[in-house]
């Protein structure tokens, strides 16, 4: 039976163990840069967090109104009233 294997490519060929696999260096290159950006994927979540509770607060200030209140009140009876 023939080996359509190159050697060099074969992995119990010597020199294959000897060589950087491309994946593996590639890993190690995209570690190294994302190394630095540790904790801005928790600052983020933060800002938006952050973001949503202002928003939230401002919707509890503005359904507090009384003129909203009304508008909603009335909204929900023209949807209950069968007619």
């Amino acid at each position: 039976m023939h080996d359509r294997t190159a050697p060099e490519t074969r992995l119990d060929a010597p020199e294959a163990s000897a060589r950087p696999r491309p994946a593996r260096a590639l890993a190690r290159r995209v570690l190294r840069r994302l190394a630095g950006d540790r904790g801005a994927a928790t600052a983020e979540y933060a800002v938006a967090t952050m973001a949503a509770v202002g928003f939230a607060g401002l919707l509890v200030v503005i359904l507090r109104g009384d003129e909203v209140r009304q508008i909603l009140t009335d909204l929900v009876r023209n949807a209950l009233t069968v007619g």
